[in-house]
């Protein structure tokens, strides 16, 4: 057994970790997920992952990271609209909030992504150095290209919609979001707020 934990290194033994973890995640759950339980699942120690994840909450965002959807590219889809949900999926997607879909865990690792030293994680995760911004910044290039918007620079707040509005959701109903709540929030809530900003720099430029 001591021969087998100080055999790996490097990438291989960082996936063990992050597969135990994933495997530990969907028996136990977030609350009752230990370091303990992970290293012994791993055939690791607490000081080899503790060198990696200086959290439990930590280790569990890496784990679910290395699976997560990647965010959505840069390629013209047609339409403001439809840029904007394939941008909402993937946030839904990357934060462990989307649609669990057959044959994957994301309806397991949503009740990790409520914890607080979670969620505070995963904002710092998708805002700093800012992907979302920089995600939506391309959206909006788009849609001006298209002449679906004029001009418009989007405040900080506003870049942090997407990812408030899914996490608030989630939340309520308690579970992963289906493509209709997606759609809905992108109709009713996002599409709006944009043409209510693009109208308001019109004003203020006239």
């Amino acid at each position: 057994m001591t021969e087998a934990k100080t055999r790996r290194r490097g990438e291989e033994l960082e996936r063990a970790i992050l597969d135990a973890v994933w495997d530990e995640l969907d028996e136990v759950g977030y609350d009752r997920l230990t370091i303990d339980g992970v290293a012994a699942r791993a055939r690791t120690s607490k000081p080899v992952i503790y060198r990696r994840w200086p959290s439990r909450a930590e280790m569990v965002l890496a784990a679910w990271l290395k699976r997560a959807p990647s965010w959505p590219g840069p390629e013209d889809r047609g339409d403001l609209r439809t840029d904007l949900l394939a941008l909402f999926s993937g946030i839904a997607g990357q934060s462990g909030l989307g649609a669990a879909r057959a044959g994957d865990r994301t309806g397991m690792a949503w009740e990790a992504f409520h914890n607080p030293e979670v969620v505070v994680l995963v904002s710092d995760k998708l805002l700093c150095p800012s992907p979302l911004g920089h995600a939506l910044d391309g959206v909006v290039e788009r849609a001006v290209g298209r002449g679906e918007l004029p001009p418009l620079e989007l405040p900080a707040r506003v870049k942090r919609v997407p990812l408030d509005l899914i996490r608030s959701e989630s939340l309520t109903r308690c579970g992963p979001l289906s493509r209709r709540v997606l759609e809905e929030l992108v109709d009713d809530v996002f599409l709006p707020l944009l043409h209510g900003l693009a109208r308001r720099e019109g004003a203020g430029g006239a």
